[in-house]
């Protein structure tokens, strides 16, 4: 494996630990087509992102916190495919969404290495509230997404790194493959949460405002694409690429911890299972489908662990059960196309009849939040108050959305620059699938428009299904449909370019969807020439030191009952090195059990390991000691063995030495 390293040069660090006006820009090869490969190829990879703590999260806005450690890790998964003359990534990853920034210095990172090039790199997200922002590729969203501004050109070039070996990674480790893509339903575990809006569009058929119909207006299609490698006449796994529609949001804004929020538990169900009764290390991916208006079906008053446990376990399980049924549908004969295009909207703002206005706008609705997680007080007050649209006159841009400051004092406070101005669109071709990535969460009823459109062209092609993956390479904010924006709920007040962008943005897709169904090579590519950022800079992300603190215990370990949305666990307070000398995506504690106290194993039941790569163990910061760090770790739902003693094994992580607990009953 080709190991990039985060010191190396990068057009980014120069910036590090700067606060200034961080200015780079990209070329790339204006072509993405590679030579024939008549086989299928595949290749998988997994990398940690875990950061430090005090990095602040996203999607809470000014209502999130920094991180204070970590109950699951933050990954990316990284699916290589390559046949014909497309070679192409899925790079799924534990963030907000992606970032222009990132899929430009990843592009950069495997020129030579590897045959991907950037029309072909498509970097979803799971799009948790629990990772920290500020890697984005614009002012507005590296501001205002997080608890804190600014762009970290360090944290950044950290998860290009990563996510650049992850693919080298997987293209060296390629293998001759066979591959499948299918859906299915999940319903119950999922709900829309404006309902109001959904109801208003002219193709919803039942307009009841039921508390029941939430559960019905949702976008319940989850769909897999199951990759084996040829071993001989059968086949071995390799991996799964999830796609579904639900917000990461079943862990509340109050919690400190990074986390993959329902994320954590839809793969790791598929990976427990298969690991359990396959005997198979899969590795497990996932990203969004069109999920702006829809939320985890968590029990009102009970967010947190438990209740992301509960229905991120029950949609893996319906994910499982489909990669099992995909089995038999498992093919080398699967034809794969790419279409990438960098929609300047300095350029266009006019498709087919359908305008945009030249000036983005943020609506009073957006600053009273969400339904699942409103801005107290704000959100009762007109014109913050969702389903309290603007009158308007005929023609106005942005029609019934009340401009925060009016729309003649806004852009004196955010410049048109700061936001969204370059859409990355793509659509990558799977046999009968297409998948659309956008930069925007999408609606439900946004996502079938734009997916029927795109459909249109391809069908002469092949392709059947089409679907809307959201927060595709960048995040540019939301998109509601023109009915749904009419009345002005959160969706519509964080529509940044007025009523029409559905239609526009549909319109967009249509006519790259005809290009990639009249390309003979399967590729269409249609980026910028040259790709300029000009970001705020702020560092939050340290660079790693050395320590010479010495590890060692602040408290016996104690078992704790659970309480109300807790599970019971073990808890033990240790020292240990200043953070920044830690590599938090690098293993650090595991539970060892002895019959003896001479041979110790790791702990694990029904497929679930006790170690800190699982969802049961959560490491925090809790601040400086009179000698050092002070650190909590928990074991949450303790698998332990009755009559056997266990501990906290420490691992050895950069220069701190292997250490461990004393033995606990």
């Amino acid at each position: 494996m080709t190991n990039f390293d985060i010191n190396s040069d990068s057009p980014l660090l120069q910036f590090a630990g700067k606060r200034s006006r961080a200015k780079f820009s990209f070329k790339h090869e204006q072509s993405s087509e590679v030579t024939f490969q008549d086989e299928l190829l595949a290749g998988v990879a997994e990398v940690d992102l875990t950061p430090p703590p005090g990095m602040p999260k996203a999607g809470y806005s000014s209502n999130a916190h920094n991180g204070n450690g970590f109950r699951t890790r933050l990954r990316a998964r990284i699916f290589y495919l390559r046949k014909g003359q497309v070679s192409l990534a899925i790079v799924q990853c534990d963030l907000l969404g992606g970032s222009a920034v990132i899929q430009h210095l990843v592009a950069k990172g495997v020129e030579g290495n590897t045959d991907v090039k950037l029309g072909g790199i498509m970097i979803g997200g799971t799009h948790t509230h629990a990772a920290p922002g500020q890697f984005l590729g614009t002012d507005f969203y590296n501001r205002f997404a997080s608890n804190r501004s600014g762009f970290d050109a360090r944290w950044t070039q950290f998860i290009a790194t990563e996510i650049t070996n992850g693919i080298v990674d997987a293209y060296q480790n390629r293998k001759r493959a066979k591959i499948a893509i299918g859906s299915k339903e999940v319903w119950g575990l999922t709900r829309n949460r404006s309902l109001h809006p959904h109801v208003q569009n002219e193709t919803v058929e039942d307009k009841r405002l039921d508390p029941q119909m939430k559960f019905h207006a949702i976008n319940p299609s989850l769909e897999l694409i199951r990759i084996d490698e040829i071993d001989g006449k059968s086949t071995k796994p390799m991996g799964a690429a999830i796609i579904f529609s639900v917000h990461g949001t079943g862990i509340p804004v109050k919690d400190h911890l990074y986390h993959s929020d329902v994320w954590a538990y839809i793969c790791g169900e598929v990976k427990v299972r298969s690991r359990k009764e396959l005997g198979s290390e899969l590795i497990v991916g996932a990203m969004e489908g069109s999920h702006a208006d829809v939320a985890p079906a968590i029990i009102a008053g009970q967010a947190g662990f438990l209740e992301a446990k509960r229905v991120g376990r029950g949609i893996g399980e319906a994910a499982y059960e489909l990669y099992k049924e995909l089995e038999g549908d498992l093919s080398s004969d699967v034809k794969l196309g790419v279409a990438f295009k960098e929609l300047n909207l300095d350029k266009v703002r006019t498709i087919d009849g359908v305008t945009i206005p030249d000036r983005p706008a943020v609506g009073a609705a957006l600053v009273a939040g969400a339904k699942e997680n409103t801005t107290p007080v704000i959100n009762l007050i007109p014109p913050f108050k969702a389903g309290f649209p603007k009158p308007h006159r005929a023609g106005d841009p942005q029609g019934e959305k009340w401009v925060i400051g009016s729309r003649f004092l806004q852009p004196i406070m955010l410049s048109k620059n700061s936001f969204p101005r370059i859409l990355p669109i793509q659509i990558i071709r799977i046999g009968s699938y297409a998948i659309v990535g956008m930069p925007f969460e999408i609606t439900v009823e946004s996502g079938q428009r734009i997916a029927k459109k795109a459909l249109e062209p391809l069908r002469g092609i092949g392709v059947t299904k089409s679907l809307v993956s959201s927060v595709a390479n960048e995040y540019s904010g939301y998109i509601a449909t023109k009915e749904e924006y009419g009345i002005q709920y959160y969706e519509g007040g964080h529509t940044l370019y007025g009523p029409n962008s559905q239609a526009f943005l549909a319109n967009a897709v249509f006519h790259l969807s005809q290009e990639l169904s009249n390309a003979a090579s399967g590729v269409v590519y249609e980026g910028e020439s040259v790709r300029s950022f000009a970001l705020n800079s702020k560092e939050f992300m340290s660079a790693i030191m050395s320590s010479n603190t010495e590890r060692d215990s602040l408290s016996k370990v104690v078992f704790h009952d659970p309480k109300v949305n807790v599970e019971r666990y073990y808890e033990f307070h240790y020292q240990d090195a200043h953070p920044d000398a830690i590599h938090w995506n690098k293993p650090i504690v595991s539970v060892q059990y002895s019959d003896t106290g001479q041979t110790w194993h790791l702990a694990a039941r029904n497929g679930y390991i006790a170690d800190d790569q699982d969802v049961d163990l959560e490491i925090v910061h809790m601040g400086q000691s009179d000698s050092g760090h002070h650190y909590r770790v928990r074991w949450y739902e303790p698998h332990f063995k009755r009559g056997y003693k266990h501990r906290f094994l420490f691992h050895q992580n950069g220069d701190r030495p292997q250490w461990h607990s004393e033995p606990f009953d």
